[in-house]
C-alpha cells in the first residue's frame, strides 16, 4: 500500500475555522522552520520579561502609556509641593518676630496641610521632603530663629531632624517634646560634636520621648543628662532645668578686637579690705606663722611634728608652661594636684595627694629652696583666718597670700597657703614639739609674681584696655637672646647700687623717679640704664615694669644688669 499522501495544505486552519476557535481575521499559522530568523542586535541582550522603556516605545502600548501619566498628575494634583502650598508668607502665622520663636507643633492638625492633601512631616506616608522645605523657609524669616518648637510630630527617626541642623545650625532652643525618639542614634543627626551643627544650642525640651523615659524610669537621669551634655556641650537647659556645669581653672583667651569694646566703671563698687582675722589672738597666728615659714625654709624635716598623723597635703601650680615651674611640677613623688591639668585618671590624683607626717616631709624635701622674708615689710603678706566648728570639732582655718624667693635663682614668686588648724592634743607629737596647733589640711598655690597691690587696702580699681596694652609692651631696644641669667640675691644687689658709679648715675636722676628706678634695679638686678628703659616703656609703673620683665628676662644679656 502505498504512503499517505501529504495532507492538503489549510486544511489545520480550515478545521479550525469550522470548530469556531479561530475567526477569520485572525492570522494563519505559520510554520516556524520556514520562517526567516530573527535577527538580533549584537551586544545586546534581550531577557524574559520586556523593560519599561520597551513598553513605552512600542506602538501597541499607547494605552498603558497615558495611563501612567495620568497616574502621576493625579498623584501630583492629589499631593502637591510644598513649595506651591506653603510659600514663606504661611509661616508667618506660626512666627513670633518679637521673641523669634516659630512654633511647628501638632503639624499633623495644620489647615493649610490638610486642605492641600499633604500628609504632614513625621506621619505615617509621609514624603521625606517635607522637612527640607519647612526649614529651609524658615532659615529665610526676619528676623532670624532662635526658638523652634516640634513638639507632638510623632518623629521618630533623626534623619527626620538632619535638615534642621543643616538650614538653622544657630538656633538656641528646640523643644523636641512627645516624641517617638528612642535611641542616642537617632539623637547624634543633630549632636553638636558629631556634625559641627546646632554648637550654640542653649536649651533642649525631650520630655516625652521614649528615649527619655526609659533613662529616667530605670534610674538613671544622671545618665541621661550626662549623655546630653556630651553631645551637646553648651546646654545650659534640659528639660526645662538648669544644668549645673564644674568648671577649672583653664585659661580662656579673648581676643583683643573684643577687648577694646569693652567699657566700664574705674573701681569695684566695694574697697579692698586690710587682712581679715577673727575669732582668735593674732599673736597666735603670727606665733605660728613665724615658726611655720622659717622652718619650711632651711629645716623641712622639722615640720613633721605639727603635721596631724591624718592630715593631708596637696600642691598645685598655675599656668605652668609659662611660669618656669618645671623644678615644681617634675616632683617625683606626686606633683602637681591641679585639676584642669590631671588628664591621667584616678591614680594621679591620688599619688598627689599624701596623706601623713612622713610622706608629705618627704614630698615637700624634694621642692626648690625657698625664702619666705616674714620678717620684713607687712604688705607683702594677706592673711584671713576665722574659727570654723565648735566644741571639740572647733578648729581654725588660715589663709596667707605672700611671696618668696626661690633658691638659687632667688627670683620671687607668689604663693597662696590655706591650713586647717586644730588645737595640739595633749601628749601629741606637736604638743611635744612646743607647737599651740597642729596641722589637719595644708595646701599650696604657687604662681608667677604678683604684685601685693592686689591686697592693698582701700579703692580696687578694674584693670583699663590701656594697662592690658602696657604689660604686653617690650623694651625700645631688643639684645641679642643669651642664656637666663639667675637674679642676684638682695645684699648684693645693694652692695653694686653703692658703687660709686651708680650713685653718680642716680644723682643726677630727679627724686620721684629715682626711687622707681632704685626699687626696680633691687627686685631685678638690672642696672640703671636698662631700669629706666623698662620703666618709660611701662609709663613708670614699677609694678608693669617687673611684669614685663618677668616676660623678657630669657633675652637679656650680661650687659643688662648690675
Amino acid at each position: 500500500m502505498a504512503s499517505t499522501s501529504s495532507r492538503p495544505s489549510g486544511l489545520a486552519t480550515r478545521t479550525l475555522k469550522a470548530t469556531g476557535l479561530i475567526r477569520e481575521q485572525d492570522a494563519t499559522m505559520r510554520d516556524a522552520s520556514r520562517s526567516t530568523p530573527l535577527r538580533r542586535k549584537q551586544g545586546k541582550k534581550v531577557g524574559h520579561r520586556q523593560r519599561t522603556m520597551d513598553l513605552l516605545k512600542s506602538s501597541g502600548t499607547s494605552d498603558l502609556s497615558n495611563k501612567m501619566t495620568k497616574h502621576r498628575l493625579t498623584g501630583t494634583l492629589s499631593n502637591p509641593s510644598l513649595f506651591e502650598v506653603l510659600p514663606i508668607d504661611k509661616l508667618v502665622p506660626r512666627y513670633d518676630p518679637a521673641s523669634m520663636f516659630l512654633n511647628l507643633e501638632n503639624l499633623a492638625d495644620d489647615e493649610l496641610l490638610k486642605r492641600n492633601n499633604i500628609v504632614a512631616p513625621g506621619q505615617p506616608g509621609a514624603n521625606h521632603k517635607e522637612f527640607p522645605v519647612i526649614f529651609k523657609l524658615a532659615s529665610q524669616l526676619q528676623p532670624p530663629v532662635e526658638t523652634i518648637s516640634l513638639a507632638n510630630n510623632n518623629i521618630s527617626a533623626g534623619t527626620h531632624l538632619v535638615p534642621l541642623s543643616h538650614y538653622l545650625p544657630q538656633i538656641r532652643n528646640l523643644s523636641l517634646q512627645d516624641n517617638k525618639i528612642k535611641s542616642w542614634r537617632d539623637v547624634e543627626y543633630i549632636a553638636g560634636t558629631k556634625t559641627k551643627k546646632l554648637s550654640v544650642l542653649r536649651e533642649l525640651i525631650f520630655i516625652g520621648n521614649p528615649l527619655r523615659e526609659s533613662e529616667v524610669n530605670s534610674n538613671k537621669p544622671e545618665h541621661y543628662k550626662s549623655g546630653m551634655l556630651r553631645r551637646f556641650p553648651s546646654l545650659e537647659v534640659l528639660d526645662q532645668e538648669v544644668i549645673t556645669k564644674i568648671s577649672f581653672d583653664a585659661p580662656v583667651a579673648s581676643s583683643s578686637s573684643d577687648s577694646q569694646k569693652v567699657s566700664g566703671p574705674d573701681f569695684f563698687p566695694f574697697q579692698m579690705a586690710p587682712s581679715f582675722i577673727t575669732g582668735v589672738d593674732g599673736s597666735v597666728i603670727s606665733g605660728f606663722l613665724s615658726r611655720f615659714f622659717p622652718l619650711f625654709d632651711t629645716d623641712r624635716t622639722a615640720l613633721a611634728d605639727v603635721y596631724d598623723p591624718g592630715m593631708a597635703y596637696i600642691q598645685r601650680y598655675a599656668q605652668p608652661a609659662k611660669a618656669g615651674l618645671g623644678p615644681w611640677i617634675k616632683n617625683p613623688i606626686g606633683g602637681s594636684r591641679n585639676l584642669s591639668a590631671i588628664k591621667s585618671g584616678l591614680e594621679r590624683e591620688l599619688r598627689s595627694l599624701h596623706t601623713g607626717p612622713e610622706e608629705i616631709i618627704r614630698t615637700i624635701s624634694h621642692l626648690p629652696g625657698t625664702n619666705h622674708a616674714v620678717a620684713g615689710a607687712a604688705e607683702k603678706f594677706c592673711i584671713d583666718a576665722w574659727p570654723v566648728g565648735t566644741g571639740a570639732a572647733a578648729m581654725l582655718f588660715l589663709c596667707v597670700h605672700g611671696e618668696f624667693s626661690e633658691a638659687p635663682s632667688m627670683g620671687v614668686r607668689s604663693f597662696d597657703r590655706s591650713f586647717l588648724l586644730a588645737p595640739a592634743v595633749p601628749g601629741s607629737r606637736a604638743a611635744a614639739a612646743s607647737w599651740p596647733m597642729s596641722i589637719l589640711s595644708d595646701q599650696l598655690t604657687v604662681r608667677p609674681y604678683s604684685s601685693p597691690e592686689a591686697w592693698k587696702p582701700g579703692p580696687l580699681s578694674t584693670q583699663n584696655i590701656q594697662n592690658i596694652q602696657n604689660n604686653t609692651r617690650t623694651f625700645s631696644k631688643p639684645v641679642p637672646s643669651t642664656p637666663l641669667r639667675p637674679a642676684r640675691h638682695v645684699p648684693i644687689v645693694e652692695q653694686k647700687l653703692a658703687n660709686p658709679a651708680v650713685q653718680s648715675q642716680l644723682a643726677a636722676i630727679p627724686d620721684p623717679q629715682r626711687s622707681l628706678i632704685v626699687s626696680l634695679c633691687q627686685r631685678t638686678s638690672m642696672n640703671v640704664k636698662f631700669a629706666i628703659d623698662c620703666l618709660q616703656n611701662n609709663e613708670w609703673d614699677v609694678d608693669r615694669a617687673f611684669t614685663n620683665f618677668e616676660q623678657v628676662k630669657a633675652t637679656l644679656g650680661d650687659e643688662a644688669f648690675l
